[in-house]
């Protein structure tokens, strides 16, 4: 399946996307918000992806919305971003529900919808030359794509609101300090490094991964008896699973063990 504004290809397990509108700084399109929420039904629907690189074509990673197309839109500006966002939203739910250890291999600025995307990822890998700035307010809106969400469970209350009132910059050594990022790379590095780690998060536990997410993406909407209730429940059902036996032999037995995904 082709897009117009990404490219998709699976090797070995690892689903890479990437957006491609480099001439238009990879600004969010409805096209490309479109094509977004395609590509995440093609990886819930493909059992042989295993782990997922979203990154950027160009020395940007994305520049955040389209405004320009916005602006044509005139008088169904309000419908456009509606559609938009809908596409949007659905793609990054998708996504964080999923299974699949999701990486962002933020190759240049991510701004407004850009970092919005980003930090929605389960990792976060940065080029050293990439800047951080949610921009929204700067042109009189508010934010989407779920940073509302994401961001303050990963920079805490403060830092966030900071973020989004003043459009503060940050470097990619700020956004690591800050613990937006994970890892920071030389740009030439950044995405073989972001291959390499989905290669062996591929190659590991999926449902175990999946268990993960869920449980950290619930744990600020639970009291401690629920989130550890969910935690029950999640390693009674790993330790049934074919990769849950095969880990536990392999630790008995001193193997490296074969995770299957299942």
């Amino acid at each position: 399946m082709s897009y117009e504004t990404l490219t998709y290809t699976v090797a070995e397990g690892v689903g890479l996307v990437t957006l491609n509108r480099p001439q238009a700084a990879n600004a969010m399109s409805p096209q490309m918000a479109k094509d977004l929420h395609a590509v995440a039904l093609q990886i819930e629907g493909d059992s042989d992806v295993r782990a997922v690189v979203i990154t950027g074509a160009g020395k940007m990673f994305c520049a955040g919305g389209d405004l320009g197309a916005f602006a044509e839109a005139g008088d169904d500006a309000r419908r456009l971003l509606l559609q938009m966002t809908g596409d949007l939203h659905l793609s990054i739910s998708r996504l964080a529900r999923h299974h699949t250890p999701v990486i962002a291999a933020v190759n240049g600025t991510a701004a407004g919808g850009g970092l919005s995307l980003a930090v929605s990822a389960d990792l976060v890998l940065s080029a050293e030359e990439a800047v951080f700035t949610m921009a929204y307010a700067g042109a009189g809106l508010s934010p989407d794509g779920s940073s509302t969400y994401f961001l303050p469970r990963k920079v805490g209350d403060s830092r966030a609101r900071e973020l989004m009132l003043t459009n503060r910059v940050l470097s990619a050594q700020e956004a690591l300090d800050w613990g937006m990022v994970n890892r920071i790379y030389a740009a030439n590095e950044l995405q073989e490094a972001a291959l390499n780690l989905a290669g062996e998060l591929a190659n590991g536990p999926t449902q175990a991964y999946g268990q993960v997410k869920s449980l950290l993406n619930a744990t600020f909407d639970n009291g401690l008896e629920t989130q550890m209730e969910l935690e029950a429940r999640g390693i009674a059902a790993m330790v049934a699973s074919q990769d849950g036996k095969e880990g536990i032999a392999a630790f008995l037995e001193k193997r490296a063990p074969k995770f299957l995904g299942r």
